[in-house]
């Protein structure tokens, strides 16, 4: 990712932090609605799923400057996610429910500049998860 688009993801996120539980809520709304199927690869509680969501997008919001450094840690992550039941065509599903959801929680603040930012931080994040390198990366 280029540093501007860094810079978007991370200031963008400061306004997203505050509201995180009510972030999360949209957020596996959305994705059951997209794709109901999903709804049984998690319990029945979703509140401490939820946390766990929100804690990692805050570490890899957080972290893109040094991705180098957190990747083997995303990839462990995805490969755990394998044994949980995710598809790769889920990534697909859950990319689509983290914009719809940011889109939602930012308002206008969620301009073009910052989705397309979202996007690219996004398939970063899926890409070493899959265990896939994306190339989009700067330190």
């Amino acid at each position: 990712m280029k540093p501007e688009q860094i810079t978007l993801v991370q200031t963008s996120f400061t306004s997203v932090a505050p509201i995180s539980d009510v972030a999360s809520q949209l957020f596996y709304d959305r994705l059951f609605e997209l794709d109901p199927s999903l709804r049984k690869l998690f319990g029945d509680d979703l509140r401490e799923q939820r946390q766990k969501l929100m804690a990692m997008l805050a570490f890899a919001v957080n972290n893109l400057h040094r991705w180098d450094e957190i990747s083997p840690q995303v990839r462990q992550l995805g490969q755990r996610h394998i044994g949980y039941g995710v598809k790769p065509n889920d990534y697909a599903t859950v990319g689509a429910a983290l914009i719809d959801t940011l889109e939602k929680g930012l308002g206008d603040a969620f301009t073009q500049p910052v989705r397309r930012a979202w996007a690219g931080c996004y398939e970063a994040i899926a890409a070493d998860m899959q265990g896939k390198a994306s190339g989009n990366h700067e330190s």
